[in-house]
């Protein structure tokens, strides 16, 4: 049986870290996992037993290191999980320029994904955005990306997770021939660390005994994406499709909208160079 090299961002808590525990089960997957937090990063990673990353996302700078080192340690990657994401206020503007939840949640894993293409295209990979429902509450503006007019906290959060939606749908149309799939999914409202740098009430929610009580486990909220990166695109699902616990799900309007999804994905690209 051959190995599979799967990519988790995010790895170091929540989603992310359950789905690395689940893969970990699996003789035939070698795990490589990122996240923020140093120490995080470094105690799952050393209890795992697999390499492991700290890289964070609010430098681009971080992410195309962290990107030279994948590509030389495994030329070959059959899954990357952009997973790494979060909701953050006030709003801020990181060291590249860019307004902060756009950058973590949309620019740097596109950006990943872009430089890993070659180990990708080598893998005939699945690249799998960890999305929200918050994508229907969502609006991507081209002419403000950064959201200067009117930004929210849960605004820019809603765009960026629509961005992921709209981006593994252009990915597929762009890199399909190359035996590329994506997907991009929703794991519920999740009990995680998730908004712990968000808004007063979102904060709130996520501390409270009964946000917790009706949130899902991480465990339940990673189900979709071991799913994923474990079953055969194009048989137990469908490449370019937005999932609900493992249901195909039509995505938001604008993200069926093809010929803005190539617009849009065109645009990152200039962002990230």
């Amino acid at each position: 049986m051959s190995t599979r090299t799967i990519v988790i961002t995010g790895a170091s808590d929540g989603i992310g870290r359950a789905a690395a525990e689940a893969l970990h089960q699996r003789t035939d997957t070698t795990l490589v996992l990122v996240g923020r937090n140093p120490a995080k990063i470094a105690e799952i990673g050393e209890r795992l037993g697999v390499e492991y990353h700290a890289c964070d996302f609010a430098r681009l700078g971080d992410v195309r290191a962290l990107a030279a080192t994948l590509a030389v340690n495994h030329p070959v990657i059959d899954v990357l999980a952009n997973n790494a994401g979060g909701v953050f206020a006030p709003r801020r503007v990181t060291v590249d320029g860019y307004e902060e939840t756009f950058q973590v949640n949309h620019l740097a894993p596109l950006l990943l994904t872009t430089e890993l293409l070659p180990a990708l295209k080598a893998g005939e990979g699945t690249i799998i955005f960890t999305s929200s429902m918050a994508a229907f509450q969502g609006t991507i503006d081209m002419s403000d990306l950064g959201k200067e007019k009117g930004w929210t906290s849960f605004g820019a959060y809603g765009a960026a997770k629509l961005a992921n939606i709209v981006t593994a749908k252009a990915l597929l149309r762009r890199y399909a021939g190359d035996g590329i799939t994506t997907a991009s999914f929703h794991p519920g409202v999740v009990a995680t660390s998730f908004g712990a740098r968000a808004g007063l009430f979102v904060r709130l929610f996520y501390g409270s005994w009964l946000g917790k009580r009706l949130m899902r486990t991480p465990e339940q909220g990673a189900d979709t994406l071991v799913w994923l990166a474990t079953t055969k695109p194009g048989v137990d699902w469908k490449p370019g499709g937005y999932y609900t616990e493992r249901q195909l799900k039509d995505p938001p309007k604008q993200a069926q909208d093809d010929a803005f999804g190539d617009r849009f994905l065109e645009a990152s690209d200039l962002l990230i160079r």
